[in-house]
């Protein structure tokens, strides 16, 4: 009884599926309709998080070892890897199957770059902290899908290490805007995973520019991703792709940018930065969005422990909280002025944590 009452619980996490469902209708309808899973995402769902509070209720331990034993957490993680291919697939046939104008054509490019950030990077962040091989294979997998491989490899080695400090590109300074922090972050988070890939190999004694370079392999096969797609195709859906992918890698800054705005971490006077704890991350306990990002907004939990999988993931009583739930917060962040009036207040009032 006990597997199946947890079972049950688990199915909560196929919330985030309505997205494919809201993209099936965009996919196969032209005009304004092809914006629903846009309105459904960054406007029915912030506007109905504004009327829920927040839950910081944690699991027990014993919930807590039932659940991380639970395989149907993971199950949920693997499905979405062939349903993002699929729904990449129908998006890219759509144009042919189903012709458009230029408002259906941006409808469903901004969809389908929705489907790339919730589970084109957000469920490879999850995959992608796991030890396993095959796990970590599917995580690369979806990655692909927002051509954005490197991710894979400068948040486990890079953000993870250096989060909440100046080294950090995917760490927002205090009175960063969004959108002076967008070319930081890709420019020099690109840059970092280069870093990090070529060091690695220089670990093994293999010289920096070889196939085995982690950051080879994601180009070539990013490359031959992109070719496979105009050759069956052509441009102009490619295009498409192109700008679907880059929503989705926006999505993803944006998520950066509001979990980590302003925080830093303090420095020794040996030059050595303390450990990375759970008021060094903002957290939003928001039912809805955290269903719809599998826990992704208990962020304060996931850097003080990183290997702990999305269903146990904690509230911690002394991490920042965020006003709303991550839509909210994401579409926030795009307007500076309230965004410093709202994030700067609560920064000052942050009690010091000894």
């Amino acid at each position: 009884m006990h597997y199946i009452y947890n079972m049950i619980k688990s199915l909560k996490y196929l919330t985030p599926f309505t997205v494919f469902a809201t993209a099936w209708i965009s996919f196969h309808n032209t005009g304004i309709l092809t914006f629903i899973p846009v309105f459904y995402g960054f406007v029915l769902i912030p506007l109905i998080e504004l009327f829920i509070k927040p839950r910081p209720e944690n699991l027990s331990a014993a919930e807590e070892e039932l659940v991380k034993a639970d395989k149907t957490y993971d199950l949920i993680l693997y499905i979405s890897v062939p349903m993002q291919y699929f729904f990449l697939f129908t998006f890219l046939r759509s144009f042919s199957l189903n012709p458009t104008d230029l408002t259906g054509t941006i409808g469903r490019t901004l969809s389908m770059g929705l489907l790339c950030g919730v589970f084109g990077i957000n469920v490879a962040h999850e995959l992608g902290h796991r030890v396993n091989k095959v796990e970590q294979a599917m995580a690369k997998l979806l990655l692909l899908t927002s051509q954005y491989i490197h991710f894979f490899i400068e948040h486990n080695k890079g953000h993870h290490k250096n989060v909440a400090t100046p080294e950090d590109p995917s760490s927002a300074r205090y009175n960063e805007s969004v959108f002076a922090f967008y070319p930081r972050t890709l420019y020099n988070g690109y840059l970092s995973a280069w870093k990090i890939a070529n060091t690695d190999q220089k670990k093994k004694g293999r010289t920096a520019f070889n196939f085995r370079n982690e950051m080879f392999q994601a180009q070539i096969l990013q490359l031959l991703f992109v070719f496979l797609i105009f050759y069956v195709f052509g441009w102009k859906i490619l295009l498409c792709y192109l700008g679907a992918a880059f929503f989705g890698i926006m999505m993803l800054e944006n998520v950066n940018y509001i979990e980590h705005y302003g925080l830093s971490r303090n420095k020794s006077a040996s030059g050595l930065y303390e450990r990375a704890m759970p008021h060094h991350s903002w957290n939003s306990n928001h039912v809805i969005g955290r269903l719809m990002l599998f826990e992704l907004s208990r962020h304060s939990d996931h850097h003080y422990l990183a290997n702990r999988k999305y269903q146990i993931l904690r509230h911690h009583d002394k991490a920042p909280q965020m006003p709303t739930g991550y839509p909210g917060m994401m579409l926030l962040a795009h307007i500076p002025p309230i965004w410093f009036k709202i994030m700067n207040k609560k920064i000052a009032e942050i009690e010091p944590v000894s």
